[in-house]
């Protein structure tokens, strides 16, 4: 198995677009830090906003968040923790880190991994229709190796691609962070079940990322199925990414129905029970996590019972 994941590694760094999709990444990584930073000098020129001010407002908006009796135990439990947080930090004069400083712009880089999602499909639908198209299918199901072999190999390796996308997003948005903003002064807090700590950004910001894979995987995986149900890479791709940015969409419109807390895209965004902006009242991480495992389960199976049982010698 590892030397067909090898194999099929080596043949997605062969071809331009992997590197085209890499380099395109970091360039818009650093020509949004760019922006940022201008419009952040222009805008905010001659302002100068005490961080009390602005923990004070926030610590105000938590407490009247809290007052409202539509908020589910999750969405409470977070808003009272960022509460404890405002209050600990006032308390002991302990301020957060500027939106301008490499540190915040780490915490917030899961946010741009809607672009590794968007490469990510990319690969995933053309890695196994691409052998179709170009023919080289044939010859490679004549070597002594069992198609359900091969196929995980081909998911492996558009998974790991996905996964090398989302650590060069996170340590591009660090390095372009700490060249337009330099290090900033602040105290990273957190609730560890019982009180306010210190904690490392870092370690928030690789949580928040892995979180944020949810999606990248999930998706990744519908366009696998239909590269290899439909091998036809351009579908797999346009269907997959137009999902993408309609499926959030069409939780709202499936606000009203019970059906919306068994759709995928309710569940996709993992990083909302640490934001508080949760898509769906009364649903949790644990039904979230079962809901994206059935939905793998069943796309993987669509995929293998295809693959095996397909005729792909005509």
């Amino acid at each position: 198995m590892l030397k067909l994941i090898q194999n099929e590694w080596m043949k997605l760094w062969s071809k331009k677009s992997s590197w085209i999709m890499m380099i395109l990444l970091v360039i818009i990584l650093f020509a949004g830090m760019g922006i940022t930073k201008w419009v952040n000098t222009t805008m905010n020129e001659g302002i100068d906003e005490r961080w009390e001010d602005r923990v004070t407002a926030e610590l105000v908006n938590n407490q009247s968040m809290l007052s409202t009796p539509e908020l589910s135990d999750a969405q409470r439990e977070y808003y009272e923790q960022q509460l404890a947080i405002a209050e600990h930090r006032l308390e002991n004069e302990l301020p957060p880190y500027e939106y301008t400083s490499m540190q915040q712009q780490v915490l917030d880089s899961h946010l741009m991994l809607s672009l590794v999602t968007l490469f990510t499909v990319v690969v995933a639908a053309g890695i196994v229709a691409s052998e179709f198209s170009q023919g080289t299918i044939k010859m490679l199901l004549t070597r002594p190796v069992k198609r359900w072999k091969i196929l995980t190999s081909k998911y492996i390796t558009s998974m790991i691609f996905g996964v090398l996308l989302a650590v060069i997003t996170v340590a591009v948005t660090a390095l372009a962070g700490l060249i337009f903003f330099g290090i900033g002064d602040g105290v990273f807090l957190r609730w560890d079940g019982s009180e306010v700590v210190e904690g490392s950004f870092w370690l928030q910001a690789l949580k928040l990322a892995a979180l944020s894979f949810a999606s990248t995987w999930m998706i990744g995986t519908f366009a696998f199925m239909l590269g290899t149900v439909f091998r036809s890479s351009s579908l797999a791709i346009g269907l997959s990414i137009f999902l993408m940015f309609t499926g959030v969409q069409a939780v709202f419109l499936l606000s009203n129905y019970e059906i919306v807390k068994y759709y995928l895209f309710t569940h996709t965004d993992l990083t909302q029970y640490y934001t508080g902006t949760m898509l769906v009242p009364d649903i949790t991480m644990t039904m979230s996590l079962i809901v994206l495992f059935v939905y793998f389960v069943i796309f993987m199976a669509i995929s293998y019972w295809m693959f095996s049982k397909r005729d792909v010698t005509a």
